[in-house]
Order: structure tokens, then C-alpha cells, then sequence
């Protein structure tokens, strides 16, 4: 049966996700699917990666991704350059204590500037889970060799450096949130990558080629300023917001966040006996623009926020060592420079009151 449900989540996959898993790694390793295949793994499958943006027309995300596809990806990342069980493991869970709507529950918690209040529960999720403390005995792994992904510095590290999960969502925020590429450029970009060793002396990802690695800078610094625009934080704001109105009146749990898809407590908000907090909701849902303003706009639903700067300065082979491609390339340190200086109006808001 396990074999059934992997079956059908490859099969049911989009076909630009199917390609681009190929292109990750030529092939899954199978003690892969065994972990993908548990309970906890198979809830992130229906949490989206855009944090909220796939539920309001202020954007137009092309398909829908989710925190499985994204954690897979990772894993094939890790798996592609180190053939490393244990830290393709720790890959693939980096995600499996994520809430419904992602870092929207960071904000919640008055996290926007790191954004990893919510990582804490990867260690409950993984021993509370008999499947996977059963699979980690049969392969003989400790739960604290994959519990925590920043053990391995290939599969995450601190930014602007590079590793597989800054590299995974960039890639793919740039195939559904906005097109910078498709499946064969971001082919040409990875064949390019490697295994280097950085100013720190400790492994990280980065290129061979200064030309592919500014072409990589150049897709990504389009992606930057969305994940800090007005929309962006509003957006997340927002939902952040109704989720504690919810919980507040006692129409959602805590454990809901962790146990409920999505739809399901997207289902709860816009059916609840709360009137205001569904209509609001509606509006949110049919918005397709904000406003922004210096100063801060009464009886609307204004917001101002700083949220995570995330961005990437990757290694690239240089002459006999590595450097940082700001230092090697001028087009790569306009675009870097030009991002770190991104500022957007310091209050945004929608047309309604809540």
C-alpha cells in the first residue's frame, strides 16, 4: 500500500515539477519513499510553499507547491552531491513541523525577521511518528542525526551563503511565483554547481562557471524583492492575524495549525459564525491589489512590517579558489547591492477593516 500512495503522488505530480525532480537527481533513492510515505511527510503535501499567496488573486502563482514537493527537493539536492543517507534525511524533515500557511504563523508569533519559530516541533513531530522512529531503527539512524538540517552544511547554512534549501525554493519560486526560468535553464544552472569549500573553510555549494553563477544572480534578484514587497508581508500579515482571531474565539486550535490541510482551515475561516473574520476573509480572497502609503491609513486594514531579508551571494570558482561572486563579477554586485538598498513603502494596506 505504501508503494500505492508514492506511486500516485509521483504520478499525480505536475509535469514541470516531475521534470525538474529529474533533473535534480537522475534517480530517488529508494529509502526515500518509505520516509515520504509516512503520516507527518504526507500532511506538508497539502501546506503550500507560498505561505498564503495561493488563496488571494493579489497574486498569480502559476501551479501549486507544496511543502513536500519542496522538502523532496531538497532531499535530492543533498542526495545528488553527497549520496549521504543521513543528510538526505535530515533534508527531507527540515519541513515536517510546518504550520498551515507556512511563515504566516511566524508572523503570528512575532517572528518576522528569522522566521524559524515555528522549526522547534521537528523533534516531536519525528519521535511522536511510530513510522518513522520504525524506519529509523531499520536504518539504523539516531533522531538527532536528522532532526536538525543546520548539522549539514550542504543542505542549509547561514544567508547569503548557498545550500539546498535556498537553492530549491529559489529555483522553484522562480518556475510558479514569478518566471524567470523554466526546467532547462535551471538544468544549465545546476549541472554548473559543485561542492566547494568556503572562506570558512567548511563545504558549500557553489559554481564552477562566473557566467552561469551571474546568470543565476540575475534570475534570483528578481525573486528578492518579492519575498519582502508589501504584498508579500500583507498577505502573510493577514492570515497570520485571522488565524489568531480564530483561535482566540476558540474556532481553531493550536493543534489544528499541525494537524488540518489548508482547505480544511481555509473551510473553517470563511464558514465560522464569526461574521466579521468571514467577510473579511472573502475580501482578502477577491483582492487583487494593495495600497501602500509613508503614513499609517485609519479604518482600512493597514499593516507595516520588516520581514527576512533573503538572499544569496554564491561561491564561484576562481583562477585556483573560491570566491564570492560579488567580488568576481560587477553585474552580480549591482544586483546584489541594488537588493540589500530595496526599500518598499513603510505601511500597506487593503480596502477593508478588520
Amino acid at each position: 500500500n505504501g508503494e500505492k500512495v508514492m506511486n500516485e503522488y509521483f504520478e499525480n505530480l505536475n509535469e514541470t515539477i516531475k521534470e525538474y525532480f529529474k533533473v535534480l537527481s537522475d534517480e530517488i533513492p529508494d529509502f526515500l519513499y518509505d520516509y515520504i510515505n509516512t503520516k507527518p511527510m504526507q500532511r506538508i503535501g497539502k501546506i503550500g510553499c507560498g505561505c498564503g499567496t495561493d488563496y488571494t488573486k493579489i497574486f498569480n502563482n502559476k501551479f501549486f507547491y507544496s511543502n513536500l514537493d519542496h522538502s523532496i527537493g531538497v532531499a535530492l539536492i543533498i542526495w545528488n552531491f553527497t549520496k549521504n543517507k543521513k543528510q538526505t534525511i535530515a533534508g527531507l524533515f527540515h519541513d515536517i513541523s510546518t504550520p498551515v500557511f507556512k511563515h504566516c504563523i511566524d508572523f503570528m508569533n512575532g517572528d518576522h525577521e528569522t522566521q524559524e519559530s515555528t522549526e522547534e516541533l521537528t523533534t516531536y513531530m519525528i519521535k511522536n511518528s511510530k513510522e518513522i522512529m520504525e524506519l529509523l531503527e531499520r536504518d539504523n539512524i539516531k533522531v538527532d542525526e536528522v532532526d536538525d538540517y543546520h548539522i549539514y552544511p550542504i543542505a542549509d547554512n547561514d544567508t547569503p551563503k548557498l545550500s539546498a534549501d535556498r537553492l530549491e525554493y529559489t529555483f522553484t519560486n522562480g518556475l510558479y511565483f514569478k518566471e524567470v526560468w523554466n526546467v532547462q535553464k535551471i538544468k544549465e544552472i545546476y549541472s554548473n554547481i559543485e561542492i566547494q569549500i568556503n572562506e570558512d573553510n567548511i563545504q558549500e555549494l557553489g559554481f564552477k562557471d562566473k557566467n552561469i553563477a551571474e546568470e543565476f544572480i540575475v534570475g534570483a534578484s528578481q525573486l528578492w524583492p518579492l519575498w519582502v514587497s508589501n504584498e508579500d508581508k500583507l498577505a502573510m500579515q493577514f492570515l497570520a492575524d485571522t488565524v489568531k482571531k480564530m483561535s482566540e474565539e476558540n474556532l481553531l486550535t493550536k493543534k489544528d495549525l499541525y494537524t488540518l490541510s489548508e482547505k480544511e482551515v481555509i473551510n473553517k475561516i470563511e464558514n465560522c459564525n464569526n461574521e466579521k473574520i468571514s467577510k473579511c476573509f472573502k475580501l482578502f480572497r477577491n483582492s487583487s491589489k494593495i495600497s501602500e502609503s509613508d503614513f499609517p491609513v485609519f479604518d482600512k486594514y493597514c499593516v507595516s512590517i520588516t520581514a527576512k531579508r533573503r538572499y544569496i551571494v554564491p561561491l564561484v570558482e576562481d583562477a585556483d579558489s573560491y570566491k564570492r561572486i560579488n567580488v568576481v563579477s560587477n553585474l552580480a554586485k549591482e544586483k546584489i547591492d541594488n537588493y540589500l538598498q530595496f526599500k518598499t513603502k513603510k505601511y500597506a494596506y487593503l480596502d477593508f477593516d478588520f
